[in-house]
């Protein structure tokens, strides 16, 4: 477990730490010259079962809160220090709100240099702790009287410290993530970072990421392991741990970064938090203000926009609303990670909370249905959350992506979540095996709205087969993204709900029959149309191939068109289903070999012009078997057509 130190500077905390472990924190030169801490100290104890307990002692000093409030991340129990002969200091209050605001479970108030004091100073020391701990989490802690020098109370401290339980055992679900609050190099070793195991666990020949700045392709091995002092193959939760990585600089995995699990690399410009302002401010915290950040070791400029509050843009003292923090450049952080808001100036502390949310959205973060994803994501178990963030979500969720970001292993998230007994009535997977899931409750809405949109076109155009899939997102759920949209057509395509003719999309009862002249003439075209392959006739063409009048034949291939049986590629231009088969499949197999279908590659397998191949690409693109991103056509693997034209070969 880790227990810190926290309290006024001079109250004795380096002193008490060298009483308890026989292990002086302050490390460096110019903290043995001065006699205070600057930096984050750490000492151990063996405590009950063999349990190694790592102490962490933070500066008292008022400029240095920001080292304190590093050292605060991932307490167990803090020892809460007041000298007996200056009592409650400016210090002392302020590292106890924080203690209080970061949650940190419990603590234990040590009264020191009870030699210095005689009984009446000692009351009013008391006194004075009663009054700052009133009405807080922390009110009813233990106390106990030490002196260091002369060594009393020092073993009854011990015996309460060895005895104090440690955090439950932590969840396997939960991904590695460690805030770097030391960073050096070593002779022959190499770059070593160090910090305390937040969630997860990590082991030697695993892979991480350092963030921000890292990605899944800047991974870099853990090549060996220290947790409490002491060589380990594996460290978990509230371990303080060194890790010595290979092939990474200092400079990349600075103090303040964050060692990950690659499935959680995560960037963000905005988190959306629950943020309490203490009670003691004067004024309120309003839309507009600057803040640092503080969280895990990372300190960092916000801006506030507050979210929701009895007051418009404004947080009163005391009181616990939501905000949006905007930050000047991207930062990681995931969901619970507790918080801290000091002022610009970095002098007073102002709020504390937790994130809700570290992929908000820059607009309508007001709305009502933002707001209520909101409240959802304040559930503290993840399987329960995530349940009520479906029900919350307007077009579903992809799970894995949405685990990662709340530092949730993603492919132990979903399989915990499709064997869950309230999630396997309530929750559809779209895509199980890609994570995409829904609410079956927000399945049915979202059918009722197309199907409505659907039948309402079908009685305006009856002659026409219906919409494909990407007219049918526009007319029924313009806000929906294409990929969402795709997956969820092929899940009420296997219920039934929706047919597919060709490239169209309609209700099972729609019916379109051609007539008798329809059907002469297109078994004059479709033999023509087959046999010409990747270069058909156009419109005019035919009508002189076959001998009938050109704007009837432009009628009634556009009739074939809208029921599915033909591909109009442009105006007058109309491919036969085996021909667009084929083409479907040398697209796909083009985007196996180079990750991507290139205009010119396509050409030149297709034996057609530049021109044609284009205009061909982007039909494609239209009906969903491709998708453009700038100038690269990427293959959707939820094409229907892509799958039907697979099959056919």
């Amino acid at each position: 477990m880790i227990i810190g130190t926290a309290g006024h500077i001079d109250h004795g905390k380096s002193t008490l730490m060298q009483a308890l472990t026989g292990t002086h924190t302050d490390r460096l030169p110019e903290e043995k010259r001065r006699g205070i801490s600057i930096e984050l100290g750490y000492a151990f104890l063996d405590g009950a079962d063999r349990q190694r307990i790592a102490f962490v002692d933070v500066p008292g000093h008022e400029k240095l809160i920001h080292t304190m409030v590093a050292g605060a991340t991932g307490m167990d129990h803090a020892l809460l220090l007041v000298a007996a002969d200056d009592g409650v200091m400016p210090q002392t209050r302020e590292h106890a709100a924080i203690l209080s605001l970061l949650q940190v479970p419990s603590i234990t108030v040590v009264i020191t240099k009870t030699d210095l004091a005689d009984a009446d100073q000692l009351a009013l020391v008391h006194a004075g702790v009663d009054a700052l701990l009133k009405g807080t989490a922390h009110e009813d802690s233990p106390r106990f009287e030490v002196s260091a020098t002369t060594g009393q109370g020092i073993e009854a401290l011990r015996a309460h410290v060895v005895s104090l339980k440690g955090r439950p055992e932590p969840s396997l679900l939960m991904g590695f993530r460690m805030p770097v609050d030391r960073s050096f190099t070593l002779n022959g070793v190499g770059t070593v970072v160090a910090g305390t195991v937040q969630s997860g666990q990590v082991a030697v020949d695993d892979e991480v990421v350092a963030l921000p700045g890292g990605s899944t392709a800047n991974r870099v091995r853990v090549r060996s392991l220290r947790a409490h002092n002491q060589t380990v193959t594996q460290a978990k939760p509230a371990d303080r741990c060194a890790l010595n990585l290979a092939a990474l600089a200092r400079d990349d995995c600075p103090k303040g970064a964050w060692l990950v699990a690659p499935e959680l690399v995560h960037h963000t410009l905005r988190l959306d938090v629950q943020i309490t302002l203490l009670g003691s401010e004067e004024k309120p915290l309003r839309s507009g203000q600057w803040v640092h950040v503080h969280w895990g070791t990372q300190d960092v400029l916000a801006s506030v926009a507050v979210l929701r509050s009895a007051q418009p843009d404004a947080l009163a003292p005391g009181e616990t609303g939501l905000l949006q923090l905007v930050f000047r450049q991207p930062v990681s952080a995931w969901w619970g990670d507790r918080l801290l808001l000091r002022d610009t100036s970095a002098s007073r502390t102002l709020a504390g909370g937790f994130v809700l949310d570290n992929a908000p959205p820059a607009r309508y973060r007001k709305a009502p249905a933002r707001l209520a994803m909101l409240l959802a994501l304040a559930e503290v178990d993840p399987l329960q959350r995530v349940l009520k963030v479906l029900q919350a979500s307007e077009l579903g969720l992809n799970v894995g992506q949405w685990a990662g970001r709340q530092g949730i292993e993603p492919a132990k998230f979903i399989a915990a979540l499709a064997q869950h007994a309230l999630a396997q009535s309530a929750v559809h997977w779209l895509d199980e095996r890609q994570g995409w899931a829904i609410h079956r409750t927000v399945l049915g809405s979202l059918w009722g709205t197309v199907r409505g949109v659907l039948a309402a076109f079908h009685q305006s155009h009856p002659d026409d087969a219906g919409p494909d899939v990407a007219r049918l997102r526009r007319m029924a759920l313009p806000k929906a993204d294409t990929a969402v949209f795709a997956v969820l057509v092929n899940a009420w395509v296997e219920a039934g709900q929706l047919v597919r003719k060709g490239a169209c999309l309609q209700l099972p009862e729609h019916a379109v029959t051609l007539s008798a002249v329809d059907e002469r003439m297109a078994q004059k075209v479709m033999p023509l149309l087959t046999n010409a392959r990747f270069d058909p006739p156009w419109v005019r063409d035919l009508a002189q191939a076959t001998g009938e009048p050109e704007v009837m034949m432009r009628v009634v291939l556009g009739r074939l068109a809208s029921q599915g049986q033909l591909h109009q590629v442009v105006k007058d231009l109309f491919y036969a289903p085996q021909p667009m088969a084929e083409l479907v499949r040398i697209a796909a197999r083009l985007h196996a070999a180079q990750g991507e279908v290139q205009a010119a590659a396509f050409r030149d397998e297709t034996g057609l012009g530049r021109k044609r191949a284009i205009q061909i690409l982007e039909y494609l693109d239209r009906v969903g078997v491709l998708r453009r991103v700038q100038d690269r056509h990427l293959l959707r693997t939820d094409s229907a057509l892509l799958h039907t034209s697979m099959e056919a070969a």
